[in-house]
């Protein structure tokens, strides 16, 4: 009895004490593997609780931006010189530092003076006192058309005019100066105001200006500003409110010449602004390429889908190249201000057939239907594009630089503007001023398509550098002797200071208190 004892006991002992050993191990590396996992989680959690704070996948339109090398202090010091340098009255339009820009540039004392950016709207008023006496001021006017440039729009957001720069950055005047330029949206309460207080060099920082000194009319931007900087507008739509803009499609191809078995055109869907035009046409340069006809004018919505560009029409001879006769535009390309295009590619039907349709090739007539996705059946006929070997601007025309035009007094422009607006039965309106200027039925027409058809033939008038008597004589002659009473009022220095309240302008007036020069042509 002893001897089974004894012999238990040692088993009993591993049993005892090997159980609660193994366990104890197994526990440890149960914990390891656990706490393993469990920071593997946490690193996991980590980066999902980062990744709503990172920057947001850029848009595809951002995709292409450039990366230029740093400049170095000589060349920003070379870049901003030029940028400063008196132009003598003219536009410049360069590429300095990677950047294609617009810019003009003048000294200015305590009478004042104004920038003009030719065909583009935008105008920089420095009133009379905002210099002290004794001393002289280098101001320049910038138009930015480098796109990366502009904020960083969200998907609700849309960009409705031009970057425009003043210079020098951080220059402050005695009084307020006034920074004029033009915008597209359909609603102007929806229109607001940027500005980036930095150089032209550095990168942006964009934020909303308030509503002090910020006036925003039917389709112009007035600043009041204290010091300068970068300005733009962009369009934000209170929410349940739909966003829309004015778009203008210019249509541009290079010329047909006699013997030529392609041609090709290009659609631009461009911001309702003079300087995205002007931009079209500076992009067209290089490759000979002239608009051709009116630009139309198109409603979009930020609401709605891309935009598509369809061939429904090739007169016969012609057949096209491409194999889709259906272009799509990626809907933020326009709603950010891309100024995207697309273009068809034609050849003549005689340059792979055995058939002699030379009498049918010499010239070409197309049409195309443009419209948002989801809205097909509203879409915009593109003006019928005929190109002819006939016409006289095949071969391009020699370089000149156009004269300065004058420009009505601002008070006079709004005057005339409300009194010619209102449709005549008798067409006693702004359409007989428009046929007095020369213009025929289809572009009479289109200027009626216009937000103000009465403000477009004014500066229709105004580009053709007619004076007051001029415009005197025309009115009494369409018999509207209000308008001319108005005129001869202002000529006579009778005119009431509380009449409309004078709006700057592009090209308004060069100095405040000092009369306008306008040529006596009669």
């Amino acid at each position: 009895m002893c001897f089974h004892e004894s012999s238990f006991q040692p088993t009993q002992f591993l049993l005892l004490v090997g159980v609660p050993v193994a366990s104890a191990l197994l526990l440890v590396q149960c914990l390891r593997w656990h706490r393993c996992r469990w920071l593997l989680r946490a690193c996991w959690k980590l980066d999902s609780q980062e990744e709503p704070a990172s920057e947001p996948t850029p848009l595809p339109e951002n995709e292409s931006a450039r990366q230029c090398p740093p400049a170095t202090l000589p060349e920003m010091a070379a870049f901003y010189q030029e940028l400063h340098t008196p132009t003598q009255g003219q536009t410049i339009t360069r590429q300095l530092m990677h950047k294609l820009l617009v810019f003009s540039a003048r000294e200015v004392d305590h009478r004042g003076g104004c920038l003009i950016l030719q065909d583009t709207g935008i105008s920089l008023l420095i009133p009379p006192g905002a210099v002290a006496v004794g001393r002289q001021e280098r101001v320049s006017l910038i138009l930015v058309w480098d796109l990366s440039d502009a904020p960083q729009l969200s998907r609700a957001q849309g960009l409705v005019s031009p970057v425009v720069a003043c210079g020098p950055h951080g220059a402050s005047f005695l009084k307020p100066c006034t920074l004029t330029f033009k915008h597209c949206a359909q609603q102007p309460s929806h229109a607001r105001t940027y500005g980036s207080n930095t150089n032209l060099l550095d990168a942006k920082a964009w934020k909303p200006l308030g509503q002090s000194g910020v006036h925003t009319s039917l389709d112009e931007c007035r600043i009041h500003l204290s010091h300068f900087s970068l300005y733009t507008c962009v369009l934000e739509a209170p929410a349940g409110r739909e966003a829309r803009k004015w778009l203008q499609l210019a249509v541009f191809c290079s010329p047909l010449a006699p013997g030529q078995s392609h041609l090709q055109l290009r659609v631009y869907f461009l911001n309702n602004t003079p300087c995205a035009l002007q931009w079209a046409v500076t992009n067209e340069q290089p490759h000979g390429g002239r608009l051709r006809g009116p630009c139309q004018l198109f409603d979009f919505t930020g609401a709605r889908g891309d935009q598509y560009l369809k061939l429904k029409y090739i007169s016969e001879g012609w057949e096209n190249v491409d194999e889709s006769s259906c272009q799509l535009v990626p809907h933020l390309h326009i709603w950010h201000g891309k100024c995207p295009f697309r273009s068809f590619c034609f050849r003549k039907k005689a340059a792979n057939e055995n058939v002699d349709c030379s009498a049918l090739t010499n010239e070409i007539i197309v049409t195309m239907h443009t419209y948002q996705d989801g809205l097909e059946t509203k879409y915009m006929e593109i003006l019928r594009f005929q190109v002819s070997e006939e016409e006289s601007w095949a071969v391009p025309p020699p370089v000149f630089q156009p004269p300065a035009c004058n420009r009505l007094p601002p008070e006079l422009f709004e005057q005339l503007q409300m009194l010619l607006e209102p449709n005549s039965i008798t067409g006693n309106d702004w359409r007989r001023l428009a046929s007095h200027l020369g213009l025929c039925g289809m572009k009479i027409r289109f200027m009626s398509c216009q937000r103000s058809p009465a403000a477009a033939i004014l500066e229709l008038f105004e580009e053709q550098n007619g004076s007051l008597q001029e415009l005197h004589y025309l009115m009494t002659l369409m018999e509207r002797l209000d308008c001319a009473s108005v005129i001869q009022n202002y000529l006579s220095g009778t005119h009431s200071s509380s009449s409309l309240a004078p709006v700057a302008r592009a090209g308004a007036w060069e100095n405040r208190g000092l009369e306008l020069e306008l040529d006596e042509k009669l």
